[in-house]
């Protein structure tokens, strides 16, 4: 089976129940923050790997073996889709200021991000891909640089709100 088919349900609910659920929040989940210095060259290396790693699973097949590392993989890949549907519901419905503090973002201030590489872990394990474990890797890296860029961001927006959010509300769990 080709490896892109999981990105079939990945790209669903990442994008149509966002689009579904509130139309506005695909553009506040298409912004980024504005990025400075070292975070300018993860942007890049965010939005290229994003591609590559799209294409890549074109290449690779998913290794149906029944052993450990399928069952672990399995339960990664839908875990990472169920919290992605989880957060894509919560990121759709901000309070009056535009501010996620509701459902799971009252557990992670980066839910997202964290589904994402959930999902891709456990595409790389369904494909045993030592090459795509390198490129999630590398990819989660430069999403800690957005994310940081993103918090600055919301400290220049938010203010006092958003620095008492970030004492409450870990930035990943």
């Amino acid at each position: 089976m080709n490896g892109f088919l999981l990105l079939i349900p990945f790209l669903l609910i990442r994008f149509l129940l966002m689009f579904i659920i509130n139309k506005e929040a695909i553009q506040r989940a298409a912004h980024f923050a504005p990025v400075q210095g070292n975070e300018k060259i993860a942007y890049y290396i965010y939005q290229i790997l994003n591609v590559i790693m799209y294409i890549y699973l074109f290449f690779l097949s998913i290794k149906i073996d029944f052993s450990w590392v399928f069952y672990v993989g399995a339960i990664c890949y839908v875990l990472g889709l169920c919290l992605c549907a989880v957060s894509i519901v919560s990121f759709s419905s901000p309070n009056d200021t535009g501010m996620n503090k509701n459902g799971i973002y009252k557990i992670s201030r980066n839910p997202m991000y964290v589904s994402y590489f959930v999902c891709f872990i456990g595409m790389v394990l369904l494909t045993k891909s030592i090459m795509l474990l390198i490129l999630v890797l590398v990819f989660q890296i430069s999403a800690h640089w957005i994310i940081i860029s993103e918090e600055r961001w919301c400290i220049e927006k938010f203010g006092t709100a958003y620095r008492e959010y970030m004492k409450k509300v870990r930035r990943y769990f």
